[in-house]
Formats: C-alpha cells, structure tokens, sequence
C-alpha cells in the first residue's frame, strides 16, 4: 500500500482526503502511509496543503516528464527509499518472469545498505546524492560482445560529463571517474560501475549502476549544485538518461574522441594499480578498445585494460 501511495505523489501538495479516494481508504490511513513511506528514506513532505515529494525528487512523475524527447531509457522506472543495492534490484527485476524489465530500465534509490562501487569498495548514499542503476540488454538473438562492454563504462562517462554541462569545471579520469578540473586534490563528482553476466564472449545483459553527487557530497568530494546552484536531481537524471542513451548507442570512435575532449587523464603523469602491478608513466592515448596507453620513462608503452589510476601530481 505504501508504494501505491508513493506512485501518486508528486511536488504538488495532494489533500489526505484526494489522496485517499484514489486509494480507496481514508485520510488517516493516508497519514499513516505517508510515514511509512518517510521511515523508508523517501523525501515526503506533509503540511497543512497535503502531502507531497521534496522538489527535484529523482521519481518517475517528476523525471520521465523532463525526459528529452525520443528518449526511451527510464521510460520503465522504479523509485524506491531503502535497498540494498540498485544493481541488485534492477537484476531481480529483469529476472521478473511475469513482468521483466525491459532494455533501459531504471532503478533508482535514496539509500543504499550494500552499495557497491567498482573494485567492491563500498558505495555509501547521503540525502542530495543520486543514485541509480539502468539495465542494458543485447539486440534481439545476441547478447553484448566484449568490445561492448569494454566501451560502456567510457561511454557512461561521456555522458555524465555532457549531461553536467560543466566543460570547464569537470573532467574524466580514466576510465569514467568525474572530477572537478580546478584545485588540488581534484574532488571526485560521480563514478560508474559496470557489471555483466559473461557467458564465453558476450553477455546476456549488463547493468550500468551510476553515483551523483548532485546537491550535497560527502566529505572530501564536490557535488554538481557548487557550479549550477539551481541543478536538481530529477532534472539532471532526465538529461544524464538522454545523454545515456545516445552514448551508448554511438561507435567507438565517436565515444573515444568524446572521451579525449573531457580527459584529466591524458598527458598526466600517472600511477596505474594493476592485477599484474604498479605502472608508472605518463597517459598518452587510448587504443581502439578504450585501453589507457601509458609510456614509461623508459618509452616503452604499456596497454592498461583494468586498474586504478592515480595523477601522480595529487599523490
């Protein structure tokens, strides 16, 4: 019943009593929901208007409206209070053998208990965060190959830096890490984890799980309202799914150029934790792939598929 409830809500105060003919019950037990819904983490206002969503809200009445137009990711969308994880919930409801979750579908939570970011580090929410996962399956008969999937976590950071709108104020460090571009230490702004099903040499589905801090941030990081102080998260997760899909969609070359205009990576000197250890160099290019290229003091050129890049000049 609560969710039932939380589907009518918008940023418009609704009477106890609208509320209630809708649901078939009366204004008590409406005042009654609307609690259970704020003991979840979900931001529902009560006054003497009604009840109503905290402006800018991340929920499908205040976002799929704001959606760009011919955009179909988030076009299925959840929103919920506290989970344990929206990678773990949007795969259980692609796994929904009554109602699957189609191709661009949006999970989208307050909280988060076992968050996850990438390399399993934890991935903690906070009010003014924004966090969501999207759902990412092959064309009809295939699955993703992976040059695909080596492509998304890129393409995913492409359109985080499009869809901030910050060109001066924010880059990408390899691979899709957002950053701010002034002051040192840079402060991370969001970050992308890309998890996939491998059978072989593709993948069923893959679901993209992207972290925002949008209007607050914790301690040590930067959020995206410190640049564009009237930024919500509805607004800026209608544009990131626009920007989403067209990234997605688009060639490597496309994608790699992109990403090259918006790096803070490139041309740095840098440290690179890999499985087969330490690299050291400077990044000078990404190959056809989206591999990090870094040349040594020696010259020589080391190709890095998977790791955790640090600028050595933040160290």
């Amino acid at each position: 019943m609560p969710a039932r409830l939380l589907a009518l809500l918008t940023d418009q105060p609704q009477t106890g009593d609208q509320l209630g003919e809708r649901l078939g019950v009366n204004r008590v037990t409406v005042n009654t929901l609307a609690r259970k819904l704020q003991d979840q983490g979900l931001p529902v206002l009560t006054s003497r208007h009604g009840y109503a969503l905290a402006p800018g809200t991340p929920a499908p009445p205040l976002v799929q409206p704001a959606l760009p137009p011919g955009t179909a990711f988030g076009r299925a969308m959840r929103y919920q209070g506290t989970v344990g994880s929206t990678q773990d919930e949007i795969r259980a409801w692609a796994d929904d053998p009554h109602a699957p979750a189609p191709h661009g579908a949006v999970v989208v939570a307050e909280r988060q208990t076992a968050g996850r970011g990438r390399r399993g580090r934890p991935w903690s929410t906070a009010r003014g965060t924004l966090v969501f996962s999207v759902l990412l399956r092959g064309d009809e008969g295939s699955g993703l190959t992976l040059p695909d999937l080596a492509l998304m976590p890129l393409a995913a950071g492409v359109a985080l830096h499009a869809a901030a709108a910050l060109p001066a104020g924010i880059g990408l460090k390899w691979p899709n890490d957002l950053l701010t571009r002034v002051g040192l230490p840079r402060r991370k702004v969001a970050g992308v984890l890309l998890e996939a099903e491998l059978r072989g040499e593709e993948a069923r589905r893959a679901v993209l799980g992207i972290g925002v801090n949008v209007t607050a941030a914790p301690e040590g990081a930067a959020h995206l309202a410190e640049f564009r102080p009237t930024l919500t998260r509805a607004a800026f997760l209608a544009a990131l799914l626009g920007e989403l899909e067209h990234w997605l969609a688009q060639p490597a070359p496309a994608v790699l150029d992109a990403w090259r205009q918006a790096s803070l990576t490139l041309g740095q000197a840098v440290q690179v934790q890999t499985p087969r250890g330490l690299v050291s160099g400077t990044a000078s290019d990404l190959d056809a792939q989206g591999n990090l290229l870094v040349t040594g003091e020696d010259g020589q050129i080391h190709t890095v598929s998977a790791g955790d890049v640090q600028l050595v000049g933040e160290l």
